[in-house]
């Protein structure tokens, strides 16, 4: 490398060290505009560059130190540089990475460590480039600098793949083939055993305690029907208005259509299922048999469990495994259906990439291949010959796909399909008339947004008694669904000085009516949110949204907070309590508000609280601020013994030796029933200019006599406080 370029080199690393530590010190106040999102979503093509260059140059560190290395120009020249320019690509990679993380959806520990590890690694593997020339440098420290590295490279990658496709990703095969495992009907549960694998294989990658996209977690029936960021997801007994099947139904282009696009997508039958699972109050516990056997839910329910059922039946010998494997591709799938099975499962990704040699290619197993997904694939007419090549053929998904009745004709040829589904394709009533007749095994059939009519579904229902023929929603305004609620926008909801409204909605053509004065917004009268409405105080934003065709949402309310002050430094005076530390002293001014449910671990971080002392801290300003007001935001949940502070002091002054107290003031007390909320208050004094400030809020000292733990202290938890 030529001199003058591995000076200005080794100039931009060291810069690099001192950019990439001020966005990890700062990262949670930074603001990333449009354009910097688009260059941290280029993190995942440039990552490989720094994982293979690192891992050559440690491989060659390793042995650097050897006689016939150590004294060899070319190879230490080759390796210092091999190591710079990794080193550089590994900056670039980390302060990509670092924009991406504050897009909406990257949180949870699994991100944290992503990030150290990948951090760790650009900063060791610049600490090796700047020490590696000097006279204590040797073999042994050579040797385990590399192997640090390498460990940092393999932990950093496997918390990237856990972010990107689940933390599970790795042994999913195996997991799957355990949950595919045979289940006796009359032992099975619905969630257990039809619901929850749904939501295991297609959603619990971005939504689970350590990677909580949207705030929601799928793991567990308490999250589940928790809800998250945009509310509730179920409401028992109605899907319609069930936010979990309004996303699932939106268009796939659409930003809050799940599971997004690239990842694979439900099938008809598994929305279906969890259509008929809400529609039935969304029961955790409810048993298949103790569902009437006529009922929806039970005989769909069933077909999805029948693999499992019939793996003995099979009358072919299972492929060897390393055949299965190398057949396995970036966009193909090979799975067993169950455990011991030689029955297999193909799934087709990737609609750009597909091509009917991908089919073609599976000609060796073609008799072992009993279920075959080609959702939104674009499958003419022609390549349904080679879908006819498996002739053990039992489930055929075709959603989306570009087939016609003359190409389905090929179908006839397979004597065991049960279970196809054609939704999305442009079949009608005739096409229907004429295919169903020749495929004589076939139970279920599946014919959502098709050209039929709920009408001609009806007449086919009347004409083949033993076949479930399913129809479903289309977006025609006919059916409509509820809107979800409105979106904040902002990246963070308090301010300084000002801050332009942003709201926002998933679906495309909303209007979004909203009001500032309190009152509940309505389609007709209230202000039409256009992007022009500046916050200078603290204020209340209710909105709604409105589409034609559609049912209005519920009312969805925003607290927007003024807090004209951040003090230079915090020092608490009395200790947090254990659960609820947060980030200590910084919590009260972190612009960071939290959300009930403190008392799970995985909402408590933007909480700090007390309960056996007062919150109490004092506060330290560089320049006399002028200050007349001082605001808490807090939780209350009475149930579970959270309660309002009981009195709040604000002292001021320009000696922290000599305070005098600026105000106090009470927070209302909640009654027994009172549902969990998040409130504020505020203590105002006349305009005081202070270098100090010292807060005191106390926590409230006995819980009334009507509540179960009446007489104890209470917990108080605070997460912001507002300075003006």
């Amino acid at each position: 490398m030529h001199l003058r370029f591995r000076v200005f080199a080794e100039q931009v690393l060291v810069a690099s060290n001192i950019f990439i530590l001020f966005l990890l010190l700062f990262e949670n106040k930074l603001v990333i505009p449009a354009w910097l999102q688009t260059v941290g979503r280029m993190h995942p093509l440039i990552l490989h560059f720094p994982i293979v260059i690192l891992l050559l140059a440690m491989l060659l560190e390793f042995f650097r130190f050897r006689a016939d290395y150590a004294t060899n120009p070319f190879y230490k020249n080759f390796l210092q540089n091999l190591l710079l320019v990794g080193a550089l690509f590994a900056a670039v990679t980390v302060i990509m990475g670092l924009f991406l993380s504050r897009e909406e959806g990257y949180e949870g520990a699994t991100l944290t460590y992503h990030k150290w590890t990948g951090a760790g690694i650009f900063f060791i593997s610049s600490l090796i480039y700047w020490v590696r020339n000097t006279n204590w440098y040797k073999a042994p420290f050579a040797k385990t600098a590399a192997f640090v590295t390498v460990v940092a490279l393999i932990m950093t990658g496997h918390y990237g793949a856990a972010l990107t496709h689940g933390t599970d990703f790795i042994w999913e095969p195996v997991l799957i083939e355990k949950e595919m495992a045979a289940v006796p009907l009359d032992q099975a549960v619905v969630y257990t055993n039809v619901i929850k694998p749904i939501f295991d294989q297609k959603c619990t990658s971005c939504h689970n305690p350590d990677k909580l996209k949207g705030e929601l977690i799928l793991t567990d029936p308490e999250s589940i029907l928790k809800g998250g960021k945009s509310g509730k997801l179920l409401v028992p007994g109605d899907p319609k208005m069930s936010l979990l099947l309004q996303r699932v139904h939106l268009p796939t282009e659409e930003k809050k259509h799940m599971p997004p696009s690239g990842k694979s997508q439900l099938t008809l039958q598994e929305i279906s299922l969890l259509a008929l699972w809400v529609k039935q109050k969304a029961d955790f516990k409810k048993k298949l048999t103790d569902l009437p056997p006529n009922d929806s839910l039970r005989i769909i329910a069933s077909a999805y469990l029948l693999p499992a059922q019939r793996e003995e039946e099979y009358d072919f010998p299972a492929v060897d495994q390393e055949d299965i494997t190398k057949l396995n591709t970036d966009y193909r799938t090979i799975l067993p259906l169950a455990r011991e099975s030689p029955a297999l499962a193909v799934n087709i990704y990737n609609g750009s990439a597909y091509t009917v040699k991908q089919l073609d290619d599976l000609s060796a197993i073609r008799k072992q291949v009993i279920s075959l997904n080609l959702n939104k694939m674009p499958v003419k007419d022609q390549d349904v010959k080679s879908i006819a090549q498996f002739e053990n053929l039992q489930k055929l998904d075709l959603n989306f796909t570009n087939v016609t009745a003359l190409g389905l004709k090929e179908l006839s040829s397979l004597k065991h399909l049960q279970n196809l589904t054609l939704s999305g394709t442009k079949l009608d009533f005739n096409d229907l008339k004429g295919l169903l007749p020749n495929l004589k095994s076939l139970k279920t059939v599946a014919v959502w947004d098709t050209k039929l009519s709920a009408a001609d579904v009806e007449q086919l229902k009347k004409t083949y008694r033993n076949l479930e023929i399913l129809g479903g929603f289309k977006d025609d305004g006919m059916n409509p669904l509820q809107l979800n609620p409105p979106q904040v926008k902002n990246s963070s909801t308090i301010f300084a000085q000002s801050l332009p409204l942003d709201l926002k909605h998933p679906i495309k053509g909303v209007d979004i009516r909203y009001t500032t004065d309190g009152t509940e917004p309505d389609s007709i009268n209230s202000p039409l949110f256009e992007r022009k409405t500046v916050l200078t105080k603290s204020q209340i934003i209710k909105a709604k949204a409105y589409k034609k065709g559609w049912y209005g949402s519920e009312l969805a309310t925003f607290d927007f907070f003024k807090s004209a002050y951040n003090p230079d430094s915090v020092n608490l005076l009395a200790p947090l309590n254990r659960v609820h530390q947060a980030e200590g002293a910084k919590t009260f001014f972190d612009h960071k508000l939290g959300v009930i449910g403190a008392n799970n671990p995985a909402w408590a971080n933007n909480w700090a609280g007390v309960k056996d002392n007062d919150m109490a801290f004092v506060s330290e300003f560089k320049k006399p601020i002028l200050l007349s007001s001082v605001g808490l935001h807090y939780m209350v949940e009475e149930d579970t013994g959270i309660f309002p502070p009981e009195l709040v002091e604000v002292w001021g002054g320009d000696n922290a030796g000599n305070l005098k107290l600026l105000t106090k003031f009470k927070a209302t007390l909640p009654v027994k029933g009172d549902k969990p909320t998040l409130k504020s208050i505020e203590g105002t004094f006349k305009p005081q200019s202070v270098s100090y400030l010292k807060i005191v809020a106390k926590p409230l000292n006995k819980i009334p006599d009507w509540h179960r733990s009446k007489g104890n202290k209470a917990l108080l938890l605070v997460d912001e406080m507002f300075l003006n």
